[in-house]
C-alpha cells in the first residue's frame, strides 16, 4: 500500500443500506485523506452546480473481475493499442475533463485533487496508445482490492474499451476477488460487463476487497 496521507478532519460515514437516495452528503473537501476515507466508506464525490456532493448509489454499478471473460471483438480491439499504466495520468484526467464532452463535471479542483492523489500513489491511469500518441484511457482510485473507476475518454475509436480491458488484466493479475466499481451502470458499461448490485451487497464486497493487497505494485 502507498503511504497514508494526513487523515481527514471530516466525518464520512457510509450511507445506511436502506437509505433510498443516491446523494448522501454535501461539503467537506477534496484533500487526499478525505478522498480515501470517502472511498473506504463507499462514497465518491461529484459536483452539482457549485455544491460538492458525496454519492452512494442505491444501485451500484460493478464488474465481476475474477469471472470476467472478454468478447472476441474486445480482445481484437485490445491488440490494436499498447496499454500503459500511470505514464500520463494528468493527460488522461484532462481528456476526461474536456469541457466539450457532454455532461462534463470534472473541473480544475477535481483535476488537481486527483493528480495529488496520484502523486501519493493512490490514483492510477490505464492508457491506450497508438502510433499517434495517447488514444484514450481511464483513471480511478486503487485501495487494496478496490478500484473505483472515475471516468474514461477516447480520441480514437474503441481506445477506452482497450484501456478498460487493460484494467481488467491488471486486476485479474493481482488475484483475489477484486471489486471494480463503476458508480452507475450505463448501457455502454453494461456492454462491457457491468451489473447493478444493491448498497448492502456493495458494502459487503467493499469490506472484503479492502482487506486485499494492493494491485498496482506489480503492475507498474
Amino acid at each position: 500500500m502507498p503511504p497514508e496521507p494526513p487523515p481527514t478532519p471530516w466525518t464520512l460515514a457510509p450511507a445506511p443500506d436502506d437509505y433510498p437516495h443516491d446523494a448522501w452528503g454535501a461539503g467537506a473537501d477534496l484533500e487526499p485523506g478525505t478522498l480515501l476515507a470517502a472511498y473506504r466508506a463507499g462514497l465518491f464525490p461529484m459536483r452539482v452546480d457549485d455544491d460538492l456532493i458525496w454519492w452512494s448509489p442505491a444501485q451500484r454499478g460493478v464488474v465481476s473481475v475474477a469471472a470476467y471473460r472478454p468478447s472476441r471483438s474486445l480482445r481484437r480491439t485490445r491488440r490494436a493499442f499498447e496499454i500503459r499504466i500511470d505514464t500520463a495520468f494528468a493527460d488522461v484526467i484532462r481528456g476526461c475533463a474536456d469541457p466539450q464532452r457532454p455532461h462534463g463535471w470534472i473541473d480544475e479542483e477535481f483535476v488537481a485533487a486527483y493528480c495529488a492523489l496520484h502523486e501519493h500513489g493512490w490514483a492510477h491511469s490505464v492508457e491506450a496508445w497508438d502510433e499517434d500518441g495517447l488514444a484514450g484511457g481511464l483513471y480511478g482510485i486503487g485501495i487494496g482490492g478496490l478500484f473505483a473507476a472515475e471516468s474514461m475518454f477516447h480520441r480514437r475509436t474503441d481506445a477506452s474499451k482497450a484501456a478498460f480491458l487493460g484494467l481488467i488484466e491488471v486486476l485479474q493479475g493481482a488475484g483475489g476477488e477484486r471489486l471494480l466499481d463503476v458508480q452507475w451502470s450505463t448501457d455502454h458499461l453494461a456492454s462491457l460487463g457491468a451489473v447493478e448490485v444493491g448498497r448492502a451487497e456493495y458494502h459487503r464486497r467493499l469490506a472484503a476487497a479492502l482487506t486485499l493487497p494492493d494491485a498496482w505494485d506489480t503492475a507498474l
